[in-house]
């Protein structure tokens, strides 16, 4: 098997900040967002220009070098205006949060069988489909308590045990 060239430099800088990553915990939850939003808008695009199986070799990194080239840099400017940072701040940014979440939507995309069934059912209609249960799953593994609905309250909170009177003897 041939070793790809593209995913293991990727991969192995998101390994190596995905630790640190988790520990900026909102701020890192935003920029994971909006760098999953620009790459479902890129992959989107091209599968509504008809390049359905661009999308899939690229995710499976089978593409040609030049269109991941040409893929990554689309991504990462529209990374780059979404996050609305300037300068070398922003290219570092980028650098570090887009490989992270590619590596997090190739593996859920192999976990669950996106390119198996994008090879099943090609129509530009259904890879949209697919592409945002993918988006969805991915989500799911780089924030895992998304939707949970947990919050944090204020002090003068009333609580659920608080609402019922105290007893009369206690008073």
């Amino acid at each position: 098997m041939k070793k790809p060239l593209f995913l293991p430099p990727l991969f192995n800088a998101a390994r190596a900040t995905g630790m640190a990553a988790w520990q900026t915990g909102r701020l890192f939850q935003q920029l994971a967002k909006k760098a999953l939003d620009s790459i479902q808008d890129i992959l989107r695009a091209e599968v509504q220009k008809g390049n359905v199986q661009l999308v899939a070799d690229f995710l499976a990194d089978k593409a040609l070098p030049a269109a991941k080239a040409l893929l990554l840099e689309r991504m990462a400017a529209r990374l780059l205006v979404r996050i609305g940072l300037r300068g070398v701040l922003a290219t570092n940014v980028v650098g570090w949060i887009l490989p992270f979440v590619l590596e997090r939507l190739v593996k859920v995309g192999v976990s669950t069988g996106f390119f198996d069934k994008v090879r099943t059912h090609p129509t530009v209609s259904e890879t949209l489909r697919r592409l945002d249960e993918l988006k969805q799953a991915a989500w799911k593994t780089l924030v895992p308590d998304a939707g949970s609905g947990a919050e944090v309250l204020p002090n003068d909170t009333v609580l659920p045990a608080q609402l019922t009177p105290p007893p009369a003897s206690q008073v």
